[in-house]
C-alpha cells in the first residue's frame, strides 16, 4: 500500500510513516514477531488497545498547542479512521481509538499535512513536552515559556539520544512559581525565573508517578536560559548510560538517581558535557504566526453586570484577564476529556470568530482559548453553551481529571469514566458551590499506574480489586494530601484505604462533610489532612471499606451489568525488551546505518551517538549468544569487556572496549572524531557477526531457540 503524501508533509515525516508502513506489511505478513513490532510502532504513537485488533493513535501536541485548522483536520481524521471522538489527556495529546492498524500510516500522512506528528508520542523516547496553558498570556509569569517549550520539543524530535532509552522520559514547563504544569512529578521540570535581569529557569529533576510516585528533586535554583537544552541533553544520556533497562518497574530515572544520589547524578551530567553537540543553545522565538495583541487598558477590568446567573457563575469560573490588559482567556471544562468531532469542527469555528488562532489543550483535559474581546464573551458563551462547552468550574473540585480506564486501556483494573460520572453528579446535585472551589482537585487513574495522576490529587482515586471470599469487587483506592498546599509546595498523596468502587460517592460525601464541619477558616485542604493525620481518614473511611455489608451491586463496576473479574491485559508503555540475537543485531545495522547517514550529512553529534547504540546494541547482541543478561548500557560494555577480552577479533585486553565507547563523553563532537568513531563501529559490528556465524557453525542455534521460548513463556 502507498501512502499519499501532501508536498507540505517533510522529507523526514515522510520516511518515517513510510517506514512504518513498510513494519506494517511485514508484520501482518509473519516478517516481525509482535514484540518486534510492540517496541517500533509504540515510537511511532500506535498503541494497542484492551480490545483486539484495534489500536489508540496518540497526536503528540507540544504544550497542547493547537490551531483551529488542525483541530478539524484531528476531528475530520477521527471519522475516517476512528469513531469520531476526540480525547484529550493529561499530557496534553489528543487520542484517537478503535482505528485499525492497516489505517495507521495514512493517518499519519493526514495529519502531517498541517504539521501535527505522531512521532515519539509513545515508546522509549521523550513524550510530549507539557507547559502551562496559560504561557504567554499569565498574569503571573516572569516571560512567555512557549518557545523554550517548542525549542525543546523540536530539539529532541528524532534526536539519537533518546530514541532507544531505558523507559519513557517526560518533560514539563510551568509559566510561574505556582508550578501549574506539575513539573515536580516530571523527570525535567523547568520554573521561569528572573535573576539580574536575565531570563532563565529553576530545574526540577527526577519526579515520576506509578506504582511508587516520587516528588522531583531542586537540581538548581536557576539555570541561564542558553543552558537549559545541553542541561536536558547531558542529562538523557546519563538517563541513557545508566538507567535500569530489564526490570521495567524500575527503569524511570526516579530510580536511577534515588540509587545515586543527586551529587553523584549532576556529576555524571558534566562528565557528558565535553560531548553536547551544543554547548549553550539560545531559544528564539516560535517558528510560525502567533497571536500578539496589544494591551486595551481602556476596556481592562470588565464586569458582566446584566448577564444572567448563568453567565455570571461562567465568567467567575472559566475565564480570567490576561497579562495584555483588556484580553481574556476563556477555559473549557470538558468532561472525561471527550468531544465529538462535530463538536471539535463547530469549536473551531467559534475560534476564528471570538478569539485567537492558539487554543491549548490543558493538563487537566479541557482547552484554552485566548485573545477574547470582552465586548464578544456574551455572545462567545452562548456559542459555547450550544454546543455544550459552557459547563462552569473549570479547573475547580467539580472538575474530575480522570484516564479512559477499563474502556480502552490494556492496564486497567476498574472504569474511571463510570465512577467520575458518579463523583461529578453527586457535586452538582449536593454541593453545587463546589465550581467555586480551586483548593481541592480530584484525579482518578483505571490503576495505580497513574495517567490520571491521581498521586498528585488532594484528593485522588485509582483503580484496583478486593477479594472477598471466592469473589472479586472492583475497588478504588483512596489518596489524600497529593497536590499543592497553602505554600504551593507539591506534595504526593498518601495512600489511605482501600473500599468497593460503588461506594466512592459515598467517600467523597464523607471528606467534604469532613472539611466542611473541621477544617479552619480559609484552611487549605492539604494543611488540614496534614493536620488531622492519614490515620484520621483511615478511621473517617474504614465503615465504608467493611465487607461485611457488601451488597450484591458492589460486584458490578460503574458502567457494567456483569459481575466484574479482574482482566489486566499486557503493558504497552513501552517496556518490551528484544531478546533474539539475530534480531538485536539488525538493530544494530539499522543504526549503523543512521550513522553514516548522519556522517554524510554533518552531523557529527548525531552521527557519534548513533555509532555508540551500534557499539551499545553490537554488544548485547554478543553477550545474549553466550547467555550473559545484559540490562545498563554502562552494564553492558562492562560485561563485554569481561567476557570478550582477548576473542578473536575483538579486544586484546580488559577495559579496551570501555575506553573506545565511553571515549564519547570525553571527546568534542567533531568531523574527524565523528568519522573514526563511526568506522570503528562498523568494524564492531562486523566482528560481532562474525562471532555470531562462528557460534551457529560451531553450536548450532541452542541458545537463539532457548530465548525464544523464554520469551513465548
Amino acid at each position: 500500500m502507498s501512502i499519499a503524501f501532501s508536498p507540505s508533509v517533510s522529507r523526514a515525516a515522510q520516511r518515517d510513516i513510510n517506514d512504518l508502513q513498510q513494519k506494517v506489511d511485514a508484520f501482518q505478513s509473519g516478517q516481525m514477531t509482535d514484540e518486534q513490532f510492540r517496541k517500533f510502532r509504540l515510537a511511532r504513537g500506535v498503541y494497542g488497545q484492551r480490545q483486539a485488533g484495534v489500536q489508540m493513535i496518540r497526536i503528540k501536541l507540544p504544550y497542547g498547542r493547537i490551531t483551529a485548522d488542525q483541530l478539524v483536520r484531528i476531528a475530520d481524521v477521527s471519522d475516517r479512521y476512528a469513531t469520531g471522538n476526540l480525547h484529550a489527556t493529561t499530557r496534553q495529546d489528543i487520542q484517537l481509538h478503535f482505528v485499525k492498524l492497516a489505517d495507521s500510516p495514512q493517518l499519519w500522512a493526514d495529519l502531517e499535512e498541517v504539521g501535527i506528528t505522531l512521532k515519539e508520542a509513545c515508546g522509549n523516547t521523550v513524550r510530549n513536552v507539557t507547559g502551562s496553558a496559560r504561557a504567554g498570556i499569565d498574569p503571573e509569569e516572569p516571560f512567555d515559556v512557549s518557545p523554550y517549550a517548542h525549542a525543546i520539543y523540536a530539539y529532541f524530535l528524532r534526536n539519537p539520544i533518546c530514541q532507544d532509552m531505558g523507559r519513557k522520559f517526560k518533560i514539563a514547563l510551568s509559566s510561574s512559581e505556582r508550578d501549574s504544569a506539575y513539573g515536580y512529578m516530571h523527570d525535567i521540570g523547568l520554573i521561569p525565573r528572573m535573576q539580574d535581569g536575565k531570563r532563565g529557569f529553576k530545574v526540577l529533576l527526577a519526579g515520576g508517578l506509578g506504582a511508587q510516585p516520587f516528588a522531583a528533586q531542586s537540581a538548581t535554583e536557576f539555570i541561564a536560559e542558553e543552558q537549559v537544552i545541553p542541561f536536558i541533553e547531558a542529562v538523557i544520556r546519563v538517563f541513557d548510560r545508566y538507567g535500569e533497562r530489564t526490570k521495567r518497574h524500575k527503569a524511570r530515572m526516579k530510580y536511577l538517581l534515588n540509587d545515586i544520589g543527586l551529587e553523584e547524578f549532576l556529576s555524571r551530567v558534566q562528565t557528558e558535557w565535553t560531548a553536547l553537540k551544543s554547548k549553550e543553545f539560545a531559544v528564539s522565538e516560535l517558528p510560525f504566526a502567533v497571536v500578539s495583541q496589544e494591551p486595551r487598558p481602556e476596556v481592562a477590568g470588565y464586569v458582566p453586570e446584566t448577564a444572567d446567573a448563568k453567565f455570571k457563575t461562567w465568567f467567575a469560573t472559566n475565564v480570567f484577564e490576561q497579562k495584555q490588559a483588556g484580553w481574556y482567556g476563556v477555559q473549557l471544562r470538558v468532561l472525561l476529556g471527550d468531544m465529538s468531532s462535530d463538536t471539535a469542527r463547530a469549536l473551531a469555528q467559534v475560534v476564528k470568530q471570538y478569539a485567537g488562532d492558539d487554543i491549548r489543550v490543558t493538563v487537566n483535559q479541557g482547552y484554552l482559548l485566548r485573545y477574547v474581546r470582552p465586548e464578544d464573551l456574551p455572545a462567545l458563551h452562548a456559542a459555547l453553551d450550544a454546543l455544550g462547552l459552557a459547563e462552569p468550574g473549570f479547573d475547580t473540585t467539580a472538575d474530575i481529571t480522570t484516564c479512559p480506564g477499563t474502556d480502552t486501556c490494556n492496564l486497567a483494573i476498574t472504569s474511571s469514566y463510570g465512577i467520575t460520572r458518579a463523583l461529578e453528579t453527586l457535586m452538582k446535585d449536593e454541593f453545587p458551590d463546589i465550581v467555586y472551589n480551586t483548593d481541592i482537585k480530584i484525579k482518578i487513574s483505571g490503576c495505580m499506574n497513574g495517567c490520571g495522576q491521581h498521586s498528585v490529587a488532594n484528593i485522588g482515586f485509582h483503580g484496583s480489586s478486593i477479594k472477598n471470599g471466592a469473589y472479586v469487587l472492583p475497588a478504588l483506592q483512596v489518596l489524600l494530601g497529593g497536590g499543592f498546599n497553602a505554600e504551593g509546595v507539591g506534595q504526593i498523596g498518601d495512600k489511605v484505604i482501600k473500599l468497593p468502587t460503588k461506594r466512592g460517592p459515598q467517600a467523597l460525601r464523607a471528606l467534604f462533610q469532613d472539611y466542611e464541619a473541621n477544617a479552619f477558616d480559609g484552611e487549605y485542604y492539604n494543611n488540614y489532612y496534614g493536620r488531622q493525620g492519614k490515620n484520621y481518614f483511615y478511621t473517617l473511611l474504614k465503615p465504608l471499606a467493611d465487607l461485611k455489608t457488601v451488597t450484591d451491586s458492589d460486584y458490578v463496576d460503574w458502567d457494567h451489568t456483569e459481575q466484574y473479574a479482574t482482566e489486566v491485559g499486557v503493558g504497552e508503555c513501552a517496556g518490551v525488551m528484544i531478546d533474539l540475537v539475530a534480531t538485536t543485531i539488525d538493530e544494530a545495522t539499522d543504526k549503523y546505518s543512521w550513522a553514516a547517514e548522519s556522517l554524510s550529512e554533518s552531523r557529527w553529534a548525531d552521527a557519534i551517538y548513533h555509532a555508540y547504540n551500534v557499539f551499545i546494541t553490537g554488544a548485547k547482541a554478543a553477550l545474549m549468544s553466550r547467555d550473559v543478561p545484559t540490562n545498563t548500557q554502562h552494564g553492558i560494555v562492562s560485561d563485554f569487556d569481561r567476557e570478550f577480552a582477548g576473542v578473536a577479533g575483538f579486544h586484546d585486553t580488559e577495559s579496551a572496549f570501555k575506553t573506545l565507547v565511553f571515549g564519547i563523553n570525553k571527546n568534542e563532537p567533531s568531523e574527524a572524531y565523528a568519522t573514526t568513531f563511526v568506522n570503528q563501529a562498523n568494524e564492531f559490528l562486523a566482528a560481532v557477526r562474525a562471532y555470531r556465524e562462528q557460534q551457529i557453525q560451531l553450536d548450532g542455534l541452542p541458545a537463539l531457540t532457548e530465548l525464544v521460548q523464554a520469551q513465548d513463556s
